[in-house]
């Protein structure tokens, strides 16, 4: 039988994605379950045993990301106390010495990190960059290929579905990170992967107040390593979270909706501007992503990055910024923005810039963001 929901609009799926089924007098979303051990007689055959394994809120939050990461098909998702909990998961459970993973250099800057650690336990690391789909030249043995498109902080997209055949042929896994995208810009699973991971904390909850991550699979198999993991690691997200995260989902399609559509306009104003260079969205018709994003994702995502001529014209044009946070995280329903280099680990030049595009309305965004520029020149 057809799920009906697999056919309504993304709107109309955010609000209404993993509710459970209506009770006369109670509340359409349950609040939060604090719950460390619950009432437990005789064989522990029940749903819920203990704390660290399951908890009713996360139940919720879970059957909601899989409508929305894959509408109409039978998924599961399992919810993490952070993204970096998720991407570990991910590596952890499906790696062990020997084996061989290709990551992307131009990912996330916490990917050098998991390098050192999958190195130390035994475990091959190769790496090449996202664009061009070079990760292609080096899937030869892998068991587990990891995909970032867009990447993070270079917005570079590559071709997932070419990926995955060739992951797949060679006998690899394929993971993608769409923390940058979400659901409502891009379906890894449709397009061929066998893990969608995110970083929750950024677009999907959208207010910058919670840190979360989750995998999604199709696969019951390959779930069921990720979930073990995250029983031995303890690695749980904690019930109010979780249910915060829910509450948010309901608003994720007018949230990405503005955002998308501000992020585009901002772009196209930005590419007229005489300060600006390495200016990179995927949405844009000129960028060298458009070809391969077109193709791929149903919206662009909310973040813009741009390169002023150094350091200290960046660091005056963020400090001008009237409408627009320093900080270092995306996604939100407020506009933020940063200089990427400060922190080391991107190969990004000092005057690179990281806009991640809020719900302000548009015209007061660009606005700001081109006074900032004019009266920061010089």
């Amino acid at each position: 039988m057809t799920d009906p929901r697999a056919s309504v609009g993304d709107g109309t799926r955010a609000v209404r994605a993993g509710l459970p089924d209506p009770v006369a007098y109670e509340p359409t979303l349950p609040g939060p379950v604090f719950a460390a051990h619950f009432h437990l007689p005789g064989e522990p055959t029940g749903p819920y045993t203990y704390g660290r394994d399951e908890n009713p809120t996360w139940t919720h939050l879970e059957r909601a990301i899989s409508e929305l990461e894959a509408p109409g098909r039978t998924v599961e998702t399992v919810t993490f106390a952070s993204g970096m909990a998720a991407i570990s998961a991910v590596l952890f459970s499906q790696l062990k010495a020997g084996g061989t993973v290709v990551l992307p250099d131009d990912g996330y800057q916490a990917l050098p990190l998991l390098r050192e650690r999958l190195e130390a336990y035994g475990v091959t690391v190769r790496t090449a960059p996202t664009g061009g789909d070079a990760q292609l030249r080096v899937l030869d043995g892998a068991r587990l290929l990891w995909i970032e498109t867009p990447s993070n902080p270079g917005l570079d997209v590559c071709d997932v579905r070419r990926l995955v055949r060739a992951a797949h042929d060679a006998g690899a896994l394929v993971a993608v990170d769409n923390t940058l995208a979400t659901p409502l810009g891009q379906r890894p699973l449709e397009l061929g992967a066998d893990f969608s991971v995110a970083s929750d904390t950024k677009g999907m909850t959208g207010h910058g107040d919670i840190l979360l991550g989750h995998v999604t699979s199709g696969d019951p198999e390959l779930v069921a390593g990720v979930r073990r993991w995250r029983k031995v690691v303890g690695a749980i997200p904690g019930p109010m979270e979780a249910w915060l995260a829910h509450r948010s989902l309901a608003t994720l399609q007018l949230r990405v909706g503005r955002q998308c559509a501000t992020a585009l306009e901002l772009a196209r104003a930005l590419e007229k501007h005489g300060a600006v260079t390495g200016l990179r969205y995927p949405g844009l018709p000129g960028d060298p992503s458009y070809p391969v994003a077109s193709v791929q994702m149903r919206r662009f995502g909310s973040v813009v990055s741009f390169v002023l001529p150094d350091r200290d014209r960046a660091e005056r044009f963020l400090g001008a910024l009237r409408l627009v946070d320093d900080a270092t995280s995306f996604g939100g329903v407020r506009s933020t923005a940063e200089r990427r280099g400060r922190w080391g680990g991107d190969a990004v030049p000092e005057g690179f810039i990281r806009f991640s595009v809020g719900a302000e309305d548009p015209e007061d965004l660009i606005a700001d963001v081109l006074r900032a520029l004019d009266e920061t020149a010089g």
